[in-house]
């Protein structure tokens, strides 16, 4: 055989190779090490809120989790393990923010100016850009993923936001996941309340109507259990939604 011609068909093997294994290749399915979070979460969420003094003695901690975040490419990432980085940035940063005041933090509103509020503040580091947390959910998580179960998922440390889930978001389990957040917050007693045929829920879904298809109630019955779908179901037709006030206090448990 030609040396050259030999040369030739081994470059190109060589190439295509590198191409199916190389850097390109298995980025697209890559994931993210989310085990510092997933510790920090399991010692610091509890059902009651979120342990802000336990998180500023491990401040360091986060910090090593958030240089992952940020050194990590969103891009190259698939669109699972895309959606559950975001949500983990989201709520991984957002804590970050109370640490930076706390103890002396009521609320999350007090890191806001007349001017700009504290979800408009440059902090959240993401592959060598610094963005607002607003960015992430309003540029990045609602319009990219119109999941409205992502609204369960996130937490701005209010008292009346969802809770805080003792676990990362993981793109394997993202689904199940995103379905559980949301299932548990509309059957809480605590989000909702039921009056002959007033339903009153979470401002969330006022705020953000589009992303529920202007249909509350159709919501609340696909994730409605027990008592309260039986109610709903009946009553389907007579249904006034109304909103309950909400709650900004820190979702400290020592609050």
């Amino acid at each position: 055989m030609d040396k050259r011609y030999f040369g030739f068909a081994f470059m190109l093997t060589l190439s295509l190779m590198v191409g199916t294994f190389g850097p390109a290749g298995p980025s697209r399915a890559s994931t993210v090490n989310h085990d510092v979070w997933a510790d920090l979460l399991g010692k610091y969420i509890t059902t009651g809120g979120v342990d802000y003094a336990g998180f500023k003695t491990e401040e360091d901690r986060l910090d090593q989790y958030l240089k992952v975040l940020e050194d990590t490419d969103p891009e190259k990432l698939s669109r699972n393990e895309q959606y559950a980085y975001y949500i983990n940035a989201y709520n991984a940063w957002t804590i970050k923010l109370i640490l930076s005041g706390y103890p002396g933090v009521k609320s999350i509103k007090d890191f806001g100016t007349i001017l700009k509020s504290p979800w408009q503040k440059k902090l959240v580091r993401i592959n060598g850009a610094v963005i607002t947390l607003d960015d992430v959910e309003h540029n990045i998580l609602r319009p990219r993923f119109k999941d409205p179960r992502v609204h369960f998922a996130i937490n701005c440390s209010a008292a009346s936001c969802p809770p805080l889930r003792p676990e990362p978001y993981l793109g394997h389990a993202l689904d199940q996941q995103l379905d559980d957040s949301t299932r548990s917050f509309v059957n809480d007693e605590n989000s909702h309340r039921l009056e002959g045929n007033t339903l009153y829920v979470s401002r969330i879904f006022k705020w953000f109507s589009e992303d529920f298809n202007e249909n509350v109630l159709g919501f609340y019955l696909q994730f409605a259990e027990g008592a309260l779908k039986e109610k709903l179901t009946a009553q389907k037709d007579t249904i006034q939604v109304k909103y309950l006030d909400y709650d900004w206090s820190l979702n400290d448990i020592k609050s």
